[in-house]
Parts: C-alpha cells; sequence; structure tokens
C-alpha cells in the first residue's frame, strides 16, 4: 500500500516468530505480550504467504533475497557474493559459493546435521580446519576465501546450476533429502567425502572431542551468486543474533541491531534472529523466553513510538518453516480501539 513517505518507515523480521500450527494455542496462551498483540490486531493491512520449503530455503531467507534486491531464480538466495563484502571481500568474477564448517551425525539410519550455533569454533580452529582444507579445493581449481571461523567462500564458477540447501533450513531434517543437487552434485559429494576422511583425525577435532565438543566432520555449502550480483533500491539493513552470514548484509555498525539507532533512518530492515535457534530445535520454553524479552525491547517500544508519532510505518514480518504473515499497523490504526488485542493473529 502506499506509503506517506515523510513519515518514518520501519521493517521488522521475526523468523520462527509464527508458533507450529499444531502448538500455536498453546503457546498463545502462555505469552504474557500485550504490545505484540496490538500491534497484530490493530492493522492497516495484514496477509499470510503459505511457503513450499522444497525450494530448499526458510520463507524468512526467500523473504530477504527479495528484499535486498539480489538478482537469481524466484525463491532463491544468492547470498554469497554480498556476504563477501560484508567480510571486506570484493570478488571481481567468478561464481561463489557460502561454506560452513559443520557437524554431521548418524541418527538411526540417516544423517543430521547439527545447528552451528551449537557447534562453538574459534578463529584459531576454524583458521586450522581451513588452510588443511584448502589443498583439496585449490587442487579442483575451487579456490577457498576465509570469512570466519563459521563462513568461508568457494569460487565454483562450473557450479552455478548447483541447487543448495540453507543450513538452518537442512538443520535437523533427514539430509539424504537435502543434499545439493545438479550436474555438479556428485562432485560436491565427492570433495566432501574427501575433508571429512581429512578431518577425522586432524588434531582440531581430536582436541575438540578430548574437551566433550562435537567434531567439525563435514562442511555445507549454499547460497551461490555471480560476483557480480548486489543488492539495490532496499532501506538499510539492521541485524540482531543473526548467523554470521546474514549479518554480513549489514553494515558493521548495524550489526547488533538497538532501536534508538533504527529510529534513527527514515527508513530502516530490521531482521531479529533471537528465536531461529529455539525454533528449530523445538524449544518451546526458550522461544517463550525469547518472545518476553522482545516484548520489552521491541513490540513495546515500537508501539509507543507508533502512538506517540516517531515512527510512522510498522510492518511485521513473522514466519515459521512454512508460511510467514506480514502485518502493519501506524498510528491511526493503533486508534481501532473497537479491535480487542489478540495473539489469534499468530496462527495465519
Amino acid at each position: 500500500m502506499p506509503y506517506n513517505l515523510d513519515m518514518k518507515q520501519l521493517t521488522l523480521a521475526l523468523p520462527f516468530a509464527l508458533p507450529p500450527p499444531e502448538l500455536a494455542a498453546d503457546l498463545r496462551r502462555a505469552l504474557r505480550t500485550p504490545a505484540l498483540a496490538a500491534l497484530l490486531s490493530r492493522t492497516n493491512h495484514q496477509c499470510s504467504h503459505p511457503f513450499d520449503n522444497a525450494t530448499r530455503l526458510l520463507p524468512h531467507e526467500a523473504w530477504l533475497a527479495r528484499e535486498l534486491g539480489l538478482s537469481g531464480a524466484p525463491d532463491s538466495a544468492p547470498f554469497a557474493a554480498a556476504a563477501m563484502r560484508g567480510y571486506g571481500q570484493a570478488p571481481a568474477e567468478g561464481h561463489w559459493l557460502l561454506v560452513h564448517p559443520v557437524h554431521v551425525q548418524i541418527a538411526r539410519n540417516h544423517l543430521l546435521m547439527g545447528d552451528q550455533r551449537q557447534l562453538p569454533l574459534d578463529e584459531a580452529d576454524g583458521r586450522a580446519l581451513f588452510e588443511a582444507a584448502k589443498p583439496y579445493f585449490d587442487e579442483l581449481g575451487k579456490p577457498l576465501a576465509y570469512g570466519d571461523a563459521a563462513t568461508w567462500f568457494m569460487r565454483a564458477d562450473d557450479w552455478s546450476d548447483l541447487l543448495a540447501a540453507s543450513p538452518d533450513a537442512a538443520t535437523g531434517q533427514n539430509l539424504n533429502a537435502w543434499m545439493p543437487e545438479g550436474v555438479a552434485s556428485r562432485a560436491t559429494r565427492k570433495l566432501q567425502n574427501e575433508v571429512q576422511m581429512l578431518w577425522h583425525e586432524h588434531p582440531v577435532n581430536q582436541a575438540r572431542q578430548a574437551r566433550g565438543l562435537a567434531p567439525v566432520n563435514s562442511f555445507w555449502l549454499w547460497g551461490g551468486a555471480d560476483a557480480a550480483t548486489g543488492s539495490a533500491g532496499h532501506a538499510p539493513l539492521f541485524t540482531d543474533a543473526c548467523p554470521p552470514w546474514l549479518a554480513a548484509l549489514a553494515e558493521p555498525r548495524r550489526r547488533r541491531a538497538a532501536l534508538p539507532a533504527v529510529l534513527q533512518e527514515e527508513r530502516a530492515l530490521v531482521v531479529l534472529g533471537q528465536l531461529i535457534g529455539a525454533g528449530l530445535a523445538a524449544d518451546w520454553s526458550e522461544w517463550l523466553l525469547h518472545m518476553q524479552r522482545l516484548e520489552q525491547e521491541w513490540f513495546a517500544p515500537l508501539l509507543a513510538a507508533l502512538k506517540g508519532g516517531a515512527l510512522g510505518q510498522l510492518d511485521l514480518v513473522l514466519s515459521h518453516r512454512d508460511a510467514y504473515a506480514e502485518f502493519g499497523s501506524s498510528k491511526n490504526a493503533q486508534r481501532k480501539f473497537w479491535r480487542a488485542p489478540t495473539l489469534n493473529k499468530l496462527s495465519p
């Protein structure tokens, strides 16, 4: 809908803020978030969108790629080149992929990948594993670049057709259904196998296991993008508690978003990742705790900013694995007193 360009506009994306449908009623009853209820109930627009996770992404990832104006196929996530620039690297040419060192385990008759958030990996260990693996990539003509311990980049010009899932989409799932697909898929698996064997007895992993930590025994690649892929025409991006690759899409000073700084912008896009880990793990006690903190630190102050005129338009984007919903509110919308605040809209 058209907005008054003279008033401040904020879009706040909250991945996994929508509870799963089968638990929504119980979780709504446990929440004490009156400001969120007002923002969801007194709106000037709202809509919900089912999402087919056969796209190998989560809804917020596909939404963010579109919001940032990244080129690519519909519901694709060509984040690699933009994330590289966030790490101070400027790929001049070629096709690049994001690479993450991960822990994969055998669960009954299939493989599972753990959440990267639960895999502590410091810079020394990350760099040691990177340097050990780099010759294997170089030998294939797939040079590696280092971002941080959990985020690397690989140039693979002939793998541009690879259909690869985001790590959060694949976390906790049967990996047989989430491995890369395409002409290059066999080559990626061969490279994975070689690196897995290399890292199996690596001193870093021996030391990790001696400390009771899970070994880093594989890598995950995705997010392919041509070097020229860039974002365009979007509001300043702020992030907080997001995976490193996502945080890198924002300028360094905007990677620990705080509301006072956000409200200094005429337009802003904010992605808060506090709920992702709990949502992936189905840890609903932790999810409730984070929602209560978000009520205090974001929902209540944003509601006050709307009512007081410091913010003209607020758009919330809430998601779970299979859908996302958008809610817009303004000062005038909050005057709709006949709409009783309710959290029922958390079940779109």
